[in-house]
């Protein structure tokens, strides 16, 4: 949030939030600053974070405005590494294990706490799920951390670079031996690490995961359970979808109502109604989610409706049923100098002709090789190659990067064509 990044379309603040949560108030702030100091132009994030775009001269007001609602760091320093994920139900999902919350603050506080960790990257990032139906399993984190129960017991399953939707753990600890883990992870890869490596993929191929676990055995006082019962564990899928619409949390009575912001874009308006809805009828919070969407807790089950509504007349979009509600697009040419494409112009054409269709599939369109927007691999990505020209691959769990080439060089109209006739021959579903 300190750290304006330059862009073509003027500067962008990130502002990092503890478990993607912010109160209305906050919100109303965030809203008020972009309408003030920028264009207006607000994204949800894949982190479940918020930004704001197209900063002007007035950065300093702006930081100042956000400081003051409380959305900046205890610790200035520590800005950057605020960087740990949590499920958008997290102490709320009827499927926990374990409410996040507690152990999510103490990490948060001593990243922000310990000067020596103001060394990590910005980019390095931290996964943190209580066993969630409500969760995104598949981005990839420097250190991910899943909950399972073994013989009665809760732990915590870890690895390195990777992610639970995908891997299996290294090792696992007891659940109150959650914390002292997250340290001796930090502290172990700040003591190896060469300076360029920045992230715990570039550390793996120089020293082995193996050999980097029995390094941190040494640290903890805990002994690591690397048995078959724990490597062999797999954390289970979740349903997709879940995060649009009415969801139920654990407390009887009570739900979470969310809908997609429309290509992770909103508005001043959008946002301020989307945070006056949240106090008139919920816990007066909202919660940012990695589908680049807001969820609503705490909503009694009798104003789920309400709700609901609410957020589809702010503008999100809360059926699953809604093409544009699977689309992933990055800024693109309008607003960055890297894109080829006006991805989120080229998204809305692609979306209007599946729909017209009855299709609804998930399709990332990046603007470039960087993926700026999808931090997970897509179903479907269109990659721009020029102005409304794109190079179509689908997911492969066996090909590395965007997975299979199907074709090069379509315009949006002929891809969505083809994205017809494979949803219709099922090859793909």
């Amino acid at each position: 949030m300190l750290r304006i990044v330059p862009a073509l379309d003027g500067g962008i603040c990130r502002i990092k939030l503890a478990g993607g949560s912010i109160t209305a108030p906050q919100a109303l702030a965030v809203a008020q600053a972009a309408q003030l100091y920028a264009h207006g132009v607000i994204e949800a994030t894949n982190r479940g974070n918020l930004q704001i775009r197209g900063i002007g001269e007035q950065q300093d007001a702006l930081i100042q405005a956000l400081l003051g609602a409380g959305l900046g760091p205890r610790n200035l320093d520590s800005d950057d590494v605020r960087n740990l994920m949590l499920s958008p139900s997290a102490g709320l999902d009827p499927h926990m294990l374990l409410d996040t919350r507690p152990l999510a603050a103490h990490i948060l506080g001593a990243l922000e706490g310990n000067p020596r960790f103001h060394d990590l990257s910005p980019k390095f990032a931290i996964s943190l799920d209580g066993g969630e139906g409500l969760v995104m399993l598949e981005h990839p984190h420097d250190l991910w951390l899943s909950a399972l129960q073994l013989e009665g017991e809760n732990l915590l399953a870890f690895g390195f670079a990777g992610c639970p939707g995908q891997d299996s753990p290294l090792a696992a600890v007891p659940v109150e031996h959650g914390l002292e883990l997250v340290l001796a992870v930090l502290e172990l890869f700040l003591d190896t690490a060469r300076p360029e490596q920045v992230r715990m993929r570039q550390l793996l191929a120089q020293i082995p995961a193996a050999q980097l676990l029995e390094q941190l055995a040494t640290r903890l006082s805990v002994e690591l359970r690397t048995d078959q019962k724990v490597t062999d564990w797999r954390r289970a899928p979740v349903a997709a979808d879940q995060h649009i619409g009415i969801y139920p949390q654990h407390e009887t009575g009570k739900v979470a109502v969310g809908g997609v912001a429309p290509l992770g874009r909103l508005n001043p308006e959008m946002l301020s109604a989307i945070a006056q809805l949240a106090a008139e009828a919920g816990d007066g919070s909202l919660r940012l989610t990695p589908w680049q969407s807001v969820l609503l807790p705490n909503v009694p089950t009798e104003q789920a409706q309400y709700v609901l509504a609410g957020l589809q007349a702010a503008g999100l979009l809360c059926s699953a049923e809604q093409a544009l509600a699977h689309m992933i697009a990055c800024t693109g040419a309008t607003d960055c100098s890297k894109g080829l494409a006006d991805t989120k112009g080229d998204a809305r054409i692609l979306a209007a002709q599946l729909q017209k269709n009855g299709l609804s599939r998930a399709v990332h369109l990046t603007a470039c090789q960087r993926s700026c927007a999808a931090a997970h691999r897509a179903q479907v990505t269109l990659l721009a190659v020029s102005a409304g020209h794109y190079d179509l691959y689908f997911r492969d769990a066996a090909q590395p990067g965007f997975g299979v080439l199907q074709a090069r060089d379509l315009t949006i109209e002929a891809a969505g064509a083809l994205l017809i006739a494979d949803s219709r021959s099922s090859t793909h579903d």
